[in-house]
């Protein structure tokens, strides 16, 4: 897993409230075990027509949100079933950060576990930052996660993360890297066993 320490980007705003996991990536697309192809499936329904053509007028196929590596969504992101392909979906795209003011529990473990920061803010932040996209598009936010601060254009907030999830985040590991890291503390230990 890569390393998340400070993202800088511009963000796209998806408004829509209980946005599921099959809307996220349909479950046509769960039949794969790793995450190559799963960024041309991510909001499928949303982002072609019936015919495969792209919707034109849906935010992540506009040219300008091309590049932008944080996603700005309703509340309860993520609900639904529960589908690691849905963070592989955001990731695979090239997003790093979504923020809502909630998340479901299964989604927000699985994000944690593959490099996606959910980030959650309250109701008056959530409505100041989809205002902000709206009067400027292009403005960067930046996502530090040693600090756990969420900076936007005229001010910044800090968001909660458990400790864990954030120190495998900061060096780039998983659960089991992070257990490989005691690995000569684990074979002494067996070692040393009666």
């Amino acid at each position: 897993m890569p390393t998340f320490t400070t993202l800088t980007s511009r963000m796209i705003a998806i408004p829509a409230n209980d946005i599921d996991t099959d809307q996220i990536i349909p479950a046509q697309f769960l039949k794969v075990t790793d995450k190559n192809g799963l960024a041309d499936a991510l909001f499928y329904h949303w982002r072609y027509n019936d015919d495969k053509t792209p919707k034109e007028d849906f935010i992540i196929n506009k040219p300008e949100s091309q590049g932008a590596q944080i996603l700005l969504a309703g509340d309860n992101f993520g609900c639904g079933s529960s589908r690691e392909h849905a963070p592989w979906a955001l990731t695979s795209y090239g997003f790093r950060a979504v923020i809502s003011t909630s998340f479901a529990d299964i989604f927000r473990n699985n994000s944690l576990k593959n490099g996606l920061i959910p980030i959650v803010v309250d109701d008056a932040t959530h409505k100041m930052l989809f205002d902000l996209f709206e009067e400027a598009p292009r403005a960067d936010l930046t996502v530090d996660l040693a600090t756990q601060t969420l900076s936007y254009p005229g001010g910044s907030l800090t968001f909660p993360i458990d400790l864990f999830s954030k120190t495998c985040l900061l060096n780039g590991v998983d659960e089991l890297g992070y257990i490989m890291n005691f690995e000569k503390e684990i074979a002494n230990f067996e070692a040393n066993l009666p």
